[in-house]
């Protein structure tokens, strides 16, 4: 909830509008687990809240730990859109620790819509949208909370296609009253969805990372049935018109599949491509998946490309892979399963 928003249910409950801003601190700057631990408000308010609203924290219900220090995390999921799910569903959350960094890859759909052909998540299909509650539980009752320096929108679900909830779990993220992180320190991504990504870019300052995948459009309609709605062309002319030299920073990421997209041809349309724009590309190693005949690039042919596209003015790196071994790495998480709660 939002200040005004908690305002209305403080006054509605006989209390005085200042309690509005107590229950704010408590929730988004102590991250109370209790409407009890709220002890400031006298004990009367506390049990008249109690009555009517709880914190909402959910603690994950299972994890499994790579051995590179990776953590995915499994949360249920209460309350989505349009409708409620039943209590047997989940969504994965990924916790990245890098020497002083700790990046949290979190979900904002169950399954996903876009159906990429290399992503796990788009074989479950779409089972409904996070709200904002839902997005922000996976940072509010994540173990290593205290730990994350950065927030990547980047799991299950394509947050354009549920961007009410995102910009508001953003907005909060973000807003003095609220976490007080950086929009920097946020990196939300897109297929590109048309009108969507525009929104986006007009109403938030995080930063943004396209799924490229190829820069041509017959190949990229193959990978990504998204093409067909927004082209990758449509969506880099999109970019070029917002500025992207100063705070906030544009970024594509690329998986690389040998002899498909890794040519010298696809380094080539990707300079052209992105003449004019400020950005960054990411090359990503390609992890199967069943029933994909998706071979892998090689190292060499990825830092080929990388050294090709650094060459003629294209910042590029090759994304170390993490989690690899718990099925947390790029396009793996998916939560096709029941738990008994």
């Amino acid at each position: 909830m939002t200040p005004a928003e908690l305002k209305t249910v403080v006054q509605d409950l006989g209390m005085p509008a200042f309690t509005a801003k107590q229950v704010a601190q408590w929730l988004y700057v102590k991250h109370v687990e209790s409407i009890d631990e709220m002890t400031n408000i006298s004990k009367l308010n506390r049990e008249r809240l109690s009555e009517m609203y709880e914190v909402g924290l959910m603690a994950p219900v299972d994890c499994q730990r790579s051995k590179d220090g990776t953590v995915k995390y499994l949360f249920p999921v209460l309350t989505t859109n349009p409708s409620p799910l039943t209590t047997n569903k989940f969504v994965e959350t990924v916790f990245i620790p890098d020497g002083e960094r700790g990046t949290l890859c979190v979900s904002c759909q169950v399954g996903c819509k876009m159906n990429c052909l290399f992503c796990q998540t788009g074989k479950q299909g779409w089972e409904g949208d996070l709200t904002a509650a839902d997005i922000l539980n996976q940072i509010y009752a994540l173990p290593e909370r205290d730990l994350l320096t950065n927030i990547v929108f980047m799991g299950q679900g394509e947050p354009m296609d549920n961007l009410d909830n995102v910009l508001r779990a953003t907005e909060i993220l973000t807003a003095d009253w609220g976490y007080a992180w950086s929009p920097k320190r946020i990196t939300v991504s897109s297929v590109g969805v048309p009108k969507k990504l525009k929104r986006f870019l007009d109403e938030s300052q995080c930063h943004v990372a396209i799924s490229m995948h190829s820069p041509i459009h017959e190949q990229r309609q193959r990978l990504m049935p998204a093409e067909r709605a927004q082209t990758i062309a449509e969506t880099v002319e999109l970019l070029k018109q917002y500025d992207f030299t100063h705070q906030r920073r544009c970024s594509f990421e690329y998986i690389c599949f040998s002899g498909l997209n890794d040519q010298p041809l696809h380094g080539r349309e990707i300079v052209k491509l992105l003449e004019g724009l400020e950005c960054r590309v990411n090359l990503i190693r390609f992890h199967e998946i069943p029933d994909v005949d998706l071979p892998a690039s090689d190292e060499k042919r990825m830092e080929a490309l990388r050294d090709y596209l650094t060459k003629h003015g294209v910042f590029t790196t090759i994304r170390a892979s993490r989690g690899q071994d718990i099925f947390a790495a790029c396009g793996l998480l998916s939560t096709m399963r029941n738990i008994k709660r």
